[in-house]
């Protein structure tokens, strides 16, 4: 390639290159003003879709987890939270954002939109069980495959299935998408599963039953053990909100 060639061909890249980065500022959410510790309701930046709920919505105590449905360490979390969700919906609210990983996790955007897609028809939860239930079926599955298995599962949860496929491909379900990685980005997130709790990030490590350092031989997170997470998070946080938990 002759040197005027090599300026034109650079000139081009630069022009590329800045129409992307205006691209990108342009269509970047500004949640600045937004606190992220907060359910967050159905807006235009969402596609008005709000959080998706479990439990006590009026709750003082609220758990936020930027999960990947794709993520294996989301799978391992999500039987913990379900025991958890479970015992104390009436003292607590569980919100689930997406992060999907798309760079490792080349299913994790369909399946994030899958979720919100039926979370249209009123089955999120329904839909969010399933899907980590049979991560190991359809995490591997090709790009050829697997919106029919998307369809497949929209079926057996009873939805619409004309309405589900329209909903995964629309605008609002996007933009809700993009705007829980926003409020990700704004909390730090870099990886999942990551809980906060009242916008405190649950960043402990256990070791039989009791926080210790990072990274001591043995230790998991805290989200790993479901009792060590009643015992040392849950309960002290209902008692810090003056929540009178019934007698077990």
């Amino acid at each position: 390639m002759s040197k005027k060639a090599w300026i034109i061909f650079a000139a081009v890249c630069v022009i590329l290159f800045g129409g992307l980065i205006v691209a990108s500022n342009k269509n970047k959410l500004d949640v600045s003003a937004i606190d992220t510790s907060k359910i967050q309701l159905a807006t235009e930046a969402s596609g008005s879709l709000g959080d998706n709920v479990l439990g006590n919505k009026d709750s003082k105590v609220v758990i936020i987890e930027y999960g990947d449905y794709q993520c294996p360490g989301c799978g391992s979390a999500y039987a913990n939270m379900k025991k958890i969700t479970q015992k104390y919906e009436d003292e607590m609210a569980f919100v689930f954002r997406n992060f999907p990983i798309t760079a490792i996790h080349p299913n994790a955007l369909i399946t994030a939109a899958t979720a919100e897609a039926a979370g249209k028809q009123g089955k999120f939860w329904q839909m969010h069980d399933l899907l980590f239930k049979d991560q190991a079926g359809w995490r591997d599955a090709a790009a050829n495959v697997r919106t029919d298995l998307m369809a497949s599962y929209a079926k057996e949860i009873g939805l619409n299935g004309d309405t589900f496929l329209e909903d995964i491909r629309s605008e609002p379900i996007t933009k809700k998408i993009n705007f829980d990685q926003a409020l990700a980005k704004k909390d730090k997130v870099t990886g999942t599963p990551m809980f906060t709790l009242n916008g405190k990030e649950l960043n402990q490590y256990v070791k039989d039953g009791e926080i210790v350092p990072a990274g001591t031989p043995g230790a998991g997170p805290i989200w790993g053990d479901v009792d060590a997470f009643e015992k040392l998070i849950l309960l002290p946080a209902f008692k810090e909100a003056g929540i009178t938990l019934p007698q077990q």
